[in-house]
């Protein structure tokens, strides 16, 4: 099974979007029981103690549009032991990578990697948080998390 975490800042916007985006993809294909996909934050800002606040309500309402729920889903933060735990950390810019890096203390088995790259791109994914465009976000998302499937599928992963 291919364990993979999507990151990205506050973990209610861009990478429960991906994780949700990504699981429809995967469930679509009949192939769920080949992953174990989340999401996750580098930072604790969305976490009051040991709750997390849910997803944002227009990246909620984005999903929805699409058919997709992430009902449930709340913030967490990436812990260091995830590092051990994950074959996969995509993340969703390059202030995530840098973030993930001092979480981890090192990424010695090149296991963080932005969602664009599998597109060849070394942009980031939309931020909405600073556009307010959930959709250009979503189509980011979208076109990152086909890239990634087919690179995974390809791999025979």
């Amino acid at each position: 099974m291919k364990r993979i975490m999507f990151v990205c800042h506050g973990n209610i916007c861009r990478s429960p979007m991906a994780e949700f985006v990504f699981k429809d993809k995967i469930k679509k294909l009949g192939l769920e029981k080949e992953f174990y996909v989340c999401s996750s934050a580098t930072s604790t800002e969305e976490i009051w103690g040991d709750v997390g606040n849910p997803v944002y309500p227009p990246a909620k309402e984005e999903l929805k549009k699409h058919g997709i729920s992430c009902d449930g889903k709340r913030a967490i933060q990436a812990k260091k032991q995830d590092y051990e735990n994950y074959d996969l950390f995509v993340v969703m810019d390059r202030y995530n990578q840098r973030n993930l890096y001092n979480i981890f203390g090192h990424d010695k088995d090149n296991k963080i990697v932005k969602l664009l790259s599998f597109c060849g791109e070394s942009g980031d994914v939309a931020d909405p948080w600073y556009t307010g465009d959930f959709s250009i976000t979503y189509f980011d998302i979208d076109r990152g998390t086909d890239a990634l499937l087919k690179y995974l599928l390809s791999k025979g992963e």
